[in-house]
């Protein structure tokens, strides 16, 4: 499958109409399947919480648009931020094992290619912060 500007806008317009202004669309076959790959169309004003993954690492390359990525400590007080902008050469992030994190979209039609280790996990409330 070739990842275009054509399925990175039906995406987008996907997340638009969608109530938490995000869609995804999955190239892994199952939520058993080892390596989740996905693309996450998000919208401006999307809520994304404050959540962690306690089994695995994260990695967001942001293929258009602008985000910027937080890290927080366990108090929920800001560590780092980290600005994604593809056409300022700030194309991606990493992020560890067990990282508080969230993002907030900055640019409409943003899109992340995200990986992560399978299988799929949905968050339980012991990972997501509450500040």
């Amino acid at each position: 499958m070739q990842i275009n500007t054509e399925l990175l806008d039906n995406l987008s317009e996907k997340a638009k109409t969608n109530e938490r202004l995000r869609m995804n669309f999955n190239f892994h076959t199952s939520p058993e399947a080892k390596s989740q790959r996905l693309l996450n169309a998000v919208e401006m004003d999307s809520v994304i919480p404050i959540h962690r993954h306690k089994n695995t690492a994260e990695t967001y390359i942001l293929l258009r648009g602008k985000i910027r990525v937080a890290f927080y400590n366990e108090d929920g007080d800001i560590t780092e931020l980290f600005d994604l902008d593809p056409t300022a050469g700030n194309y991606g992030i990493d992020i560890p094992q067990g990282q508080w994190h969230s993002l907030e979209v900055q640019a409409p039609d943003s899109v992340i290619f995200e990986v992560k280790d399978g299988p799929y996990a949905p968050l339980s409330a012991e990972d997501i912060l509450h500040i």
